[in-house]
């Protein structure tokens, strides 16, 4: 059997694709979720076969449900929006289903879907769903050792600090842990907002106060609220160029 875990914000999505799969012996809904929160959680109760997986919903994208999976099933997204199918392939989806669903080519999918799950390698996808974003990222999403998920939108990112293979995000005051690279978040920001200015460091540089000279070649970001962050000569060239 092919264990479903059904996702889509819109409630007649589901029940078409609820009807789809009971014409199909060989499939099991497990869960059906209205939004990227529940989908994170079924996922991690019933360690399914098969996503299928709406990708523009509120709180969570499809993306970043996949960002805090685990361990990954085989996913299909299923979208009315063909601007995403590159970055789907990139993130490894098997196949990229457009609405309005089509009883036959979904029929064709399903196939292909059987095909691949006897020798699907169920790999964590962490990272790759953020790898190829064609924009700049808007919220970052953040898993806490609780469980508990944030997104924070980037516009609220005082500055991230590296953390050995981890990051840190300040923000408001606090600073959350992400495990990422902080090169891979650098590549996702909006260059022209947040400059790497130390291989430890990337700030917003809208809380930039002032910038002090601390000794030869050596420069310090005092930030509002007086946070001082370390410049390096690179990181003050990128910053000359935008301030």
């Amino acid at each position: 059997m092919i264990r479903t875990v059904i996702v889509d914000d819109e409630q007649p999505a589901r029940e078409l694709l609820r009807e789809f799969l009971a014409a199909d012996d060989d499939c099991e809904i497990v869960a059906e979720c209205a939004n990227g929160f529940e989908a994170v959680k079924a996922v991690a109760q019933h360690d399914p076969d098969l996503l299928l997986l709406d990708i523009q919903m509120p709180k969570l994208d499809g993306f970043e449900v996949l960002e805090l999976l685990d361990r990954s099933p085989i996913v299909v997204f299923v979208t009315a929006h063909d601007e995403h199918a590159l970055r789907a392939f990139e993130v490894h989806a098997l196949d990229y289903l457009l609405k309005p669903l089509s009883q036959e080519r979904f029929r064709q999918v399903m196939e292909r879907v059987k095909r691949a799950s006897g020798h699907h390698d169920r790999e964590p996808l962490s990272g790759l769903a953020t790898s190829l974003r064609a924009r700049p990222l808007q919220r970052v999403v953040v898993r806490g050792d609780d469980g508990a998920i944030q997104v924070v939108p980037v516009s609220r990112l005082d500055y991230v600090e590296a953390a050995d293979d981890a990051i840190l995000i300040a923000t408001g005051g606090i600073k959350l842990r992400k495990q990422q690279p902080i090169g891979e978040l650098a590549a996702q920001l909006d260059p022209d907002r947040f400059v790497r200015i130390h291989r430890a460091y990337i700030v917003n540089i809208e809380r930039i106060e002032k910038i002090e000279l601390y000794a030869k070649d050596s420069r310090v970001a005092i930030l509002r609220g007086g946070t001082r962050l370390p410049v390096s000569r690179s990181g003050y060239q990128r910053l000359r160029e935008l301030l």
